[in-house]
This record gives structure tokens, C-alpha cells and sequence, in this order.
């Protein structure tokens, strides 16, 4: 039944290559992806840890490959023949005693949320040098105002208060009296 045609080429992608990769769980992998933008494709690269192969060798075979991204854990499930994957690199093979790693997403939650309860919360920033010397121009300037306030203060108290026909004792009484 298997009859093999040779000289046709049945994907663009060299099959046989992708096979003798050799790709299993608990490799880190780095996947060079060809993405269409406005008619101009270029290359992305996705790198993370294999969790699972599946369908062996067959045309339909995929693999799914892990990363954590800005403190969010993103997956990736490629087909093993696809045509969007120009280059597959296994960066670093490990040894693992599952075919599927899927308790992976779990432990990484856990370790987080351990890592969590040993941190503590503190009010401690930076400041640019631009914000500093906005800082220390407003403290001075402050500073400033407290003095003169308390110059007038001293010159106003140094200065003899005339008795007035409205400040005397008299009209003083009879006015709280009317209120």
C-alpha cells in the first residue's frame, strides 16, 4: 500500500530533518516563527521549555512549548511540520521522567505565590535628579516664606499699638455685648 514517489515533494518543509531533530519534553527550544505584517513577513522568536510532544511522527505531530513573559506564563502549541516555522534551535536538553509536563504550570504557581508571602510591601521610590531639584527648590522657597512671615511678625510686635477710639476698652464691651 505505501508506495513512495520520489522527486514529489508533498510540504515545503524538509520532513525528514524536522524528524531527526529529536524533540522531546524538557527541552528548551527556541522557535524562529515566519509572521505576516502588512505584507512583510518577518521572524519571531518564541524560546521556553517543551511540556509535550504529541502524535509522534506522523504529519498532524505538535508540540507545546512554555514561557514566562512579563510574569504571565504563555503557550505555544505548533504543528511539528509546519511551513511558519523556519528554524528550530533545542538550546538546552534536559533530563525528565514524564513525556508530558503539564504539572509544570502548577509548580511555577506555587513558587510564585511562596515567593509572594516572603516579600514584604515597602514605600521605597526614586527620584529623578529633574524631580529633586523641583523638591528642594519648593523647600526653600518655603523656607524663604517662613522667614519674611516671621520678620513681619517681629517688626509688628516691636511696634507700640495706639489706643484708638475703636479699640478702647469701652467700645470693645459694648460690642460683644451686641453680639
Amino acid at each position: 500500500m505505501k508506495t513512495a514517489v520520489k522527486g514529489v515533494n508533498i510540504s515545503p518543509v524538509n520532513m525528514e530533518e524536522r524528524k531527526s531533530i529529536g524533540l522531546r519534553a524538557g527541552d528548551t527550544v527556541r522557535v524562529h516563527q515566519k509572521i505576516q505584517d502588512k505584507g512583510k513577513t518577518r521572524i519571531q522568536i518564541f524560546e521556553g521549555l517543551v511540556l509535550a510532544r504529541k502524535h509522534g511522527d506522523e504529519p498532524g505531530a505538535t508540540f507545546t512549548v512554555r514561557k514566562v513573559a512579563s510574569g504571565v506564563g504563555v503557550e505555544k502549541v505548533y504543528p511539528l511540520y509546519s511551513p511558519l516555522i523556519d528554524k528550530l534551535e533545542i538550546v538546552k536538553r534536559a533530563k525528565v521522567r514524564r513525556s508530558k509536563l503539564y504539572y509544570i504550570r502548577e509548580k511555577v504557581a506555587r513558587e510564585i505565590k511562596r515567593q509572594m508571602r516572603r516579600t514584604t510591601m515597602m514605600g521605597v521610590t526614586t527620584e529623578s535628579e529633574a524631580e529633586v531639584a523641583v523638591r528642594v527648590a519648593t523647600e526653600a522657597k518655603a523656607l524663604e516664606e517662613a522667614a519674611l512671615k516671621a520678620k513681619e511678625a517681629e517688626v509688628v510686635a516691636e511696634t507700640p499699638v495706639e489706643a484708638t477710639p475703636e479699640t478702647t476698652p469701652e467700645v470693645v464691651a459694648e460690642a460683644e455685648k451686641k453680639d
